[in-house]
């Protein structure tokens, strides 16, 4: 790399990820039958929705063999084993603790619509689908469960309470009242898993349902950008579905009831970057997410990356906390990762640069300092805040380290 400093960090992250990555593999055990990924050392036997999806692309990219594929399986196959018969899936599943164990007449969140997601990417890389061939039935019945359970009249997703949303202290959700939030964060996610679930039942040569997932990503891309984008703010942000419903026989509002089926939340969360994660945006919208939000060191842009809620809203803070982890401000690899991912894939070559460079310079100080990696850190100093040793996510660092290789400077 051009920059030495950041050729040093780059090694010192690689090095720590080909040496630590197998930290995070768990041979079956009781109830977990089949071997799994858990987010990283200090984790004993417990199985994480986006973490293990996540985690094990970064695996994939550090092994570069096929050491982690069947952890891989494992993973969505583990999940698949604990779905009840409505076809909801657990967000965690643990030999320690039944704490997030879905119970009979109890609504709650379940695992986040990633899993299509998963299996779709041991898919491709493995150039096959016939793996899950015998529970594509139960991937359906996943997906099926958010379509006929968490589904708004005006078309988009909602969480059913604040409980473990992955972005925990999202304001849009976090202390609300249940079934009100239509995060954009659980919208972006279902419509990259409804294209996911297109090209895996393609893969299995089910074209006609191939094609009724495809017909259903795009009916939610419509309306994500009917309730969600702000021509305002030039931001996608998060629809607040509370509202009183339309009674023709309540006087106070016969004369003029609401138009509209949502309210949209102006407050500045990093999700509204996964409009270019998942590919919704247009090239316009894009453009001006990035330029007139992306760059606005007031808001977003820290020296450290992505600030996870934007400095104008009155809810930044950066502390460290857990349970909830606090996403009101630090910045987490995650986060980068992602908008990295969607800067990539718009062309945004010098931001994605740039951001991949805070990652990396970020990650490998602390590595250099401390021999692990923290799980959120300062936007503006780059210290680490909570939870040190925390790897999961953290490890696509590597990904980034390989593309600032390819990408150098001086190459391109």
């Amino acid at each position: 790399m051009k920059n030495a400093e950041l050729g040093k960090y780059a090694g010192l992250i690689k090095e720590y990820c080909e040496n630590n990555y197998k930290n995070c593999l768990r041979q079956a055990k009781g109830k977990l039958k089949y071997p799994f990924i858990v987010p990283g050392a200090s984790y004993a036997y417990e199985l994480w929705d986006w973490d293990s999806w996540l985690t094990g692309i970064a695996l994939e990219a550090i092994s570069k063999s096929d050491d982690c594929i069947e952890y891989e399986k494992g993973c969505v196959l583990n999940f698949i084993d604990h779905m009840d018969k409505y076809g909801r899936i657990p967000i965690n599943v643990s030999l320690k603790s039944d704490r997030f164990d879905l119970k009979e007449g109890v609504e709650t969140n379940i695992h986040k619509p990633c899993l299509v997601q998963h299996a779709l990417f041991i898919s491709e890389t493995t150039g096959s689908a016939e793996w899950i061939a015998d529970d594509i039935g139960a991937l359906e019945k996943f997906v099926g469960w958010y379509e006929n359970n968490v589904r708004h009249e005006s078309g988009l997703y909602f969480w059913i309470d604040d409980f473990a949303i992955g972005v925990d202290n999202d304001p849009c959700t976090f202390f609300r009242p249940k079934k009100t939030s239509a995060s954009v964060y659980l919208n972006f996610l279902m419509y990259a898993e409804l294209k996911a679930a297109s090209k895996l039942e393609d893969m299995l040569k089910r074209k006609d349902k191939s094609a009724e997932y495809a017909k259903k990503a795009e009916d939610l891309g419509a309306a994500i950008r009917r309730e969600c984008w702000d021509e305002r703010d030039r931001f996608y942000y998060s629809a607040d579905i509370g509202l009183l419903p339309i009674d023709p026989e309540q006087w106070l509002h016969s004369g003029a009831p609401r138009h509209w089926s949502t309210l949209i939340m102006r407050i500045g969360v990093w999700t509204g970057f996964m409009a270019l994660w998942c590919g919704l945006a247009t090239k316009e919208e894009a453009e001006r997410i990035v330029k007139e939000n992306l760059l606005d060191e007031k808001s977003f842009r820290a020296p450290c990356g992505v600030r996870t809620l934007s400095k104008y809203e009155k809810q930044y803070v950066v502390k460290k906390s857990g349970n909830p982890s606090c996403w009101l401000g630090p910045v987490w690899g995650i986060s980068n990762y992602m908008t990295f991912e969607g800067l990539v894939g718009y062309g945004y070559i010098k931001e994605a640069r740039e951001l991949a460079e805070k990652t990396v310079m970020t990650f490998g100080k602390d590595i250099e300092n401390c021999g692990e990696m923290h799980e959120y850190y300062d936007p503006e100093t780059g210290v680490g805040v909570n939870n040190q040793g925390f790897q999961s996510w953290n490890l696509l660092a590597y990904k980034m380290c390989e593309w600032l290789e390819k990408n150098d400077e001086d190459r391109v």
